[in-house]
This record gives C-alpha cells, structure tokens and sequence, in this order.
C-alpha cells in the first residue's frame, strides 16, 4: 500500500536502480541508434536517386540532340550502341504509340511524358512499374517535335539499399548491447557510493547507532551523506531530550506521589491507632492538597510543553499592563509577605491573553521563589518590555544559558520546590508570540528577567501595520512618581 497522498507505483519503481539505469540507458542508445539508421537509410537513398535523375537527364538531354539522326534507324539500333547500354530509349510522338529500341516489357507511359512531347513541360522524371521492375523515367524533348524517354532499372539500387538495411540493423544492434554494457557499468560503478550509503542506514536501523556516515567528494552523493548527518544529528538530539524528559518527568513525579503516599499512609495509621489532634491532621491535609497541587501544576506544564503545536485558542487584542495586574493579583496571594513594586503602561497585544499571563505570573513566582520572604519585587513595563526583578542571590554566570531549559535546575534550587518547568514555558509562549525573555542581573541585585511582545502603545483598529516601537529600556523610561500602591496602572506620560 503506498502512503496517502502518493501515487501508485509503477512497474519500473518496483525494479532496483542498477536496473533501471540499465535500462533506460538501452533505450535511450537503441533510441538513438534507430533515429541515425533511419536518417542514413533515406540519406542514401535520396542520395542515390538525386545522383540517378542527374545522369538520367543529362544524358537524355545529350542524346535529344541527337534523336534527328537516330530517327530512320531507331528501331534497328541498339541501345549499346548509343552508350546507353544501361537503359532503355523511347521516343514519343504526340498521337502516336511509343516506340522501342529494345524488346523490354512494355511500359505504360502517362501524362507527363505526353506533355512533354507536345511542349507544355521542359522535363519530367518519375519511378514507373513494368514487368515486376521499378524503372526511373526521365523524358525530355527532341529539335524535332518529340520526346526521348530513357528509362533505367532501379535493381541494382534497390539491391545495394537490401543490403545497407540488415548492415545498419546489425550496427544498431550493436550499440543496443554496448549501450546495456555501458549502463551496466555507470550502474555498478556509479552507484556504488549509493549502496555503501544504502548500507551504512541499514545498518544504523538495525543497530540504532547514530554514528555520522563518511562523507567523500563534493557531489551529489556527498550532499546526501551530509542531509544524512544532518538528520542524524537531529534525531539524536531529539532522542536526548526524549530521554532527558522522561528521565526528569519520572524524577519530578515521583517526589510529590512518594509525599502523598507517606501522608496518606501516616493518616491511615493514625486512624487506626485513634487518630491524630485535630491541628496535626489539618496539618497533613494541607500538606497533602499542596502536594496534589504541585502535581496537578507538573502534569499540566508537561502537556503544555509536550505538545507539538498550541492547542486551538482565542486570539484576541488585549492590553498586555491589566495582564500584568492580575498576574500580580494572583502571586500576591501566594506570597503575602513580598511587597510587590509594580508601575505598568499600557500595551496592546494579538495574542491568548491567557497564555501570556501564565507566562507573567510564572516570572512573578520565580521571582517570589528567589528573592527574600519579605523581599521587594520590582515590575516595570514599558514599551512593550516587561521586567521582573527580585531581590535573591542573583543567577550564577554558569547557570544563565540554561535557566530557560526544561526541568534545569540549578545546584541551590535542588531543594526548593518545583518542577524547572516554568521559565521553559515562559519561552515557549513568547516564540509563540513572536516576542522575546532573557535573564540576567538587577541594577540592585538579585535576577532580573525580561520580556518582549510586540504590539502598540494604543488600540488599533482595522488592518495593523508592522510594529516599529522604540524599545527604550524601562530603567530609561520616567514613570510618575510616587508608585501607586497596590500595583495599580499609570497613566500613559503625556
């Protein structure tokens, strides 16, 4: 069964290529082969014939006059003797039968030949049947009022044409074969390269050793070799992070389910033995709903970064500051005792705003994350960039090419809670968007992450044009002063 889509194949795709290059190159000789024994053929015959009529009417033309002379003794003359020994001579008269100078068989003479005689054509040459034989006619006319005819038998033209056609057919033959013996060769030498390379893939299937294949030369079969590689490369990377994920996906769920299982199986002991104190049991049960939380969240940014393409949305226009607020909203709830410093100006965004604040509030935790339990985090948005700066140790310089990386954690976050998946989701959803997220240091300490959308200053409606914002660093841009408390939204600088 062929692939959807593709065509049925043919006999000749079920063949091996050696074949099919044997054979198409026979063809195409024996092709060619054909085509130039036929234009020798009726090269040579034409040749002949032209050649046949120029002597044929020189010749009667010479004897024409002359005819007056032969005129008593036509009949009683022999052909030989007019150094015509070669063909036979007739002379016509308008109204009056042929007459012969040999006992040949008779020939049916036609229009021509009489127009001839009477005057109304110079000459005439034409091939007439007479006794089983092709002759060439040829008539001219006489000083005397009549036409002499010559015609010569086209035998021995006719037999040395027999004998060219099984010559040119042998020759042809000929290079029907050495045509198979140079395509068997171009076959077996030419793709030679293609079977070591059609080798060396078995074998990598069969093994699943992603070894790169050999590369030589700069042809065709190079270039091939190296889209090999290529794809090798890619395919190994893709296994790595296949394994990676999985790998870390087994680590990162088992922490949270061995948590449930203890909690629950201390709860079930408990109850057996009389039960825990109220405070304790509330305790666990916290526990364990923080637990199914943190699980929840895991699961959830697997499939959010699982998939190869985002799910169906709803892309709409929405002001990327009021995301910015109620991510803020939400963070602060997680984390009552950070002060949040926030100063916003608006920015319209096409996108899933639903996304985007996900990916906001995954820069608010991870800065509530890092920086101190009573820490300031710093939000500044302007320009369509958004930074987030916390007051923690800041990223190590090692560390800072790989912070947006699935599941990497860095040495001092081993024991913090989480899944390394967060900042990877914040990248994927602004490549989403078009935009861009960096990390990097806080003019007062600590991290500073950075993001871009693109967008506009204010609404916009109809047709969009291309965005060409000033992207002003929000440390450069004057904010009204004092910060309203609570995160509230600045009014645009006027």
């Amino acid at each position: 069964m062929n692939a959807p889509g593709w065509p049925e194949k043919g006999w000749h795709y079920r063949r091996s290529l050696a074949s099919r290059v044997i054979l198409l190159t026979t063809i195409a000789v024996g092709f060619a082969v054909a085509l130039v024994a036929l234009a020798v053929f009726l090269t040579v015959r034409m040749q002949m014939q032209s050649s046949l009529d120029q002597s044929l009417l020189d010749r009667a033309r010479q004897a024409a006059r002359a005819a007056p002379l032969l005129d008593e003794a036509a009949i009683r003359v022999p052909s030989w003797a007019t150094g015509a020994a070669d063909v036979r001579i007739i002379f016509l008269t308008p109204g009056l039968e042929p007459r012969s100078l040999d006992e040949g068989p008779h020939m049916t003479l036609g229009a021509q030949e009489y127009a001839v005689a009477s005057g109304m054509l110079t000459e005439s040459i034409r091939t007439i049947s007479a006794g089983g034989e092709h002759y060439r006619v040829a008539a001219v006319p006489t000083t005397d009022g009549r036409a002499l005819i010559l015609a010569q038998s086209l035998e021995s033209q006719e037999q040395v044409l027999s004998r060219l056609g099984p010559v040119m057919l042998l020759f042809g033959l000929a290079g029907v074969v050495g045509a198979a013996a140079a395509g068997w060769g171009v076959a077996r030498n030419g793709l030679r390269p293609v079977r070591r390379l059609t080798a060396a893939v078995e074998e990598i299937a069969r093994t699943e050793e992603l070894a790169p294949l050999p590369i030589e030369g700069d042809d065709e079969i190079a270039r091939l070799a190296a889209a090999f590689n290529a794809m090798l490369a890619a395919l190994e990377a893709s296994r790595d992070r296949q394994r990676r994920l999985v790998a870390d996906a087994g680590h990162e769920l088992r922490t949270p389910l061995t948590s449930l299982r203890t909690n629950l199986d201390l709860l079930t002991q408990a109850d057996e033995a009389g039960g825990l104190p109220r405070e304790q049991k509330a305790e666990l049960l916290d526990d364990v709903r923080a637990q199914i939380e943190e699980l929840s969240n895991l699961v959830g940014d697997l499939v959010e970064l699982a998939r190869d393409e985002p799910l169906t949305q709803v892309v709409e226009t929405f002001d990327l500051a009021e995301v910015v607020d109620r991510a803020v909203s939400r963070v602060r709830l997680r984390a009552p005792r950070s002060e949040f410093d926030v100063a916003t100006l608006p920015w319209w965004v096409e996108g899933e705003s639903g996304a985007v604040e996900r990916a906001v509030t995954n820069l608010l935790d991870n800065a509530a994350k890092w920086g101190p339990a009573d820490g300031t985090i710093t939000v500044r948005l302007a320009n369509g960039i958004l930074t987030v700066d916390d007051q923690g140790p800041g990223i190590e310089p090692d560390d800072l090419p790989h912070v947006f990386e699935r599941f990497y954690r860095s040495t001092e976050s081993r024991s913090m809670p989480g899944s390394g998946l967060g900042l990877a989701i914040v990248q994927q959803v602004v490549w989403r968007h078009s935009g861009t997220v960096t990390a990097g240091a806080a003019p007062r300490g600590g991290a500073r992450m950075t993001m871009w959308i693109p967008g506009h200053a204010s609404p916009v409606s109809g047709p969009r044009p291309p965005v060409h914002q000033s992207l002003v660093p929000p440390d450069r841009v004057s904010f009204p002063s004092p910060t309203p408390a609570g995160g509230e939204r600045l009014p645009p600088p006027t």
